[in-house]
């Protein structure tokens, strides 16, 4: 009671409204300022976090992940083969794992295949633990891109900003048409603003290791495979056509 008396009437007047049995986080004026920092830093990381998020959801729905996925996550994901095994045991390992590395992941094979809902649950779990993530396909993302034009090239810069600043940003339909110059170019700055802030990029696409090369480039390719990235392939049959089979005899 000396060191809660001795250091000011602020303390000693707090410890008189704690109810008998409470430990105080604090017994002096000290602790009590550096217990106040602390909260103030969580809290701003909170706030931060939050408008981050609100941007990402304000650009692109619900951080642009389709109706369609927005209840995938690995516990609902049907893996029938090794090979669905395998892609379900990457990104659920991804998703733990995130924020120990900066790593990526390319999700390759035909349409259906199930791509979409692991990513999909990759992104759910982040924003569950407070993480924030984006899922765009690169058409819309340059559509948005050209929407910043008439407001100036300030807006455009915020708007990269935004796209740039997400814990995870997933790149869908790479591949499914040919990029033009610019959607290229947006891509190639894109990728390099995140890997040089050591943040993540996921990508989706039908193509396979040869053929993703050829339209990404081998520059972005290497910046992919920085930190660990991984690649899963999804070889098998529609995934999507085999899960409706298992509901219907279900």
């Amino acid at each position: 009671m000396k060191n809660i008396a001795s250091s000011g009437g602020v303390i000693e007047r707090l410890y008189k409204l704690m109810p008998p049995g409470i430990k105080p986080r604090f017994t002096t004026v000290q602790e009590w300022k550096v217990w106040q920092a602390q909260e103030g830093r969580q809290h701003a990381c909170e706030v931060k976090r939050l408008n981050e998020q609100t941007r990402a959801e304000r650009l692109f729905g619900r951080s642009g992940i389709q109706e369609l996925h927005r209840h995938c996550t690995f516990d609902n994901y049907v893996a029938t083969c090794d090979g669905q095994r395998h892609a379900l045991s990457m990104a659920r390992r991804y998703a733990h794992n995130f924020g120990k590395g900066f790593g990526g992941f390319v999700f390759s094979g035909k349409p259906g295949t199930g791509k979409n809902h692991l990513a999909a649950a990759i992104c759910n779990h982040l924003l569950q633990t407070k993480r924030t993530a984006l899922v765009i396909t690169i058409p819309d993302l340059s559509a948005k891109i050209r929407s910043t034009y008439e407001a100036g090239r300030g807006a455009e810069y915020a708007m990269l900003e935004d796209i740039c600043r997400v814990n995870l940003l997933v790149l869908d339909d790479i591949g499914v048409q040919r990029l033009t110059k610019n959607e290229w170019v947006l891509l190639n700055q894109i990728v390099d603003r995140r890997l040089s802030a050591l943040r993540p990029v996921g990508i989706l696409t039908n193509l396979n290791h040869q053929q993703t090369s050829e339209v990404l480039g081998a520059r972005i390719m290497d910046r992919l495979k920085m930190d660990s990235g991984i690649w899963v392939n999804f070889d098998w049959e529609s995934y999507r056509s085999h899960v409706k089979q298992l509901r219907i005899i279900n």
